[in-house]
């Protein structure tokens, strides 16, 4: 536990201003996003940006995939919360059938192309548990763009295998966050189950 602890304290000292700046925005934005606010994309968006320059120095050409995709879902996400119809906010909802055919699709598909680029074509030493990561995770963003409870399990399975994964990468800033995301989703998940709840009740209070 020592040796862990040095070695994650001397991480922390080294970590660029760059990297630190998008890991605080990302804090944020999980943040609001569990408080339901639309705000949360924008912190998001930035925390992206700043995520694919420091992976970018990094070589680390698979996970800049996945953060553009996060980049793409975030703007999509932004339009359909509050500009796909201005006279209404998109409700909280559960996921239904197709929803949830459209997950394993997401899911199956995505491992299966990650997996193969990984194999073929990089250097990956950890193809298997990489393209699991970021193909649950493309799932979660999708639901939670559509406003899905179900968003935070998919999120939380790709963080509960991300943790190991960044660790024996030796990752520790990003794997501590990750632990930290894997909490505020748990919290996610109870508040947006409350707003449903008050959603059914106020609805049929008003029928």
């Amino acid at each position: 536990m020592a040796e862990f602890l040095d070695k994650l304290l001397a991480a922390l000292q080294e970590t660029s201003w760059t990297e630190r700046f998008a890991v605080c925005f990302g804090i944020i934005q999980v943040l609001l996003s569990s408080r339901n606010k639309i705000s949360n994309y924008f912190f998001g968006i930035l925390s992206i940006i700043l995520t694919i320059s420091v992976l970018f120095q990094a070589r680390l050409y698979a996970e800049i995939l996945l953060n553009l995709y996060y980049l793409i879902m975030s703007v999509y996400g932004l339009w359909y919360w509050k500009y796909r119809d201005v006279d209404r906010v998109v409700a909280i909802t559960r996921c239904s059938r197709q929803d949830w055919l459209m997950v394993l699709s997401i899911v199956v598909v995505g491992y299966i192309v990650l997996f193969l680029l990984l194999i073929y074509a990089t250097d990956s030493d950890v193809p298997m548990m990489d393209a699991m990561v970021s193909s649950t995770a493309w799932a979660g963003m999708w639901l939670l763009a559509r406003r899905k409870l179900e968003n935070w399990l998919l999120l939380n399975i790709s963080n509960f295998i991300a943790v190991p994964l960044l660790f024996y990468k030796e990752l520790y800033l990003f794997g501590c966050l990750t632990i930290f995301l894997f909490i505020v989703a748990i919290v996610g998940y109870i508040r947006w189950t409350k707003i449903i709840q008050n959603q059914h009740h106020t609805t049929h209070g008003a029928s």
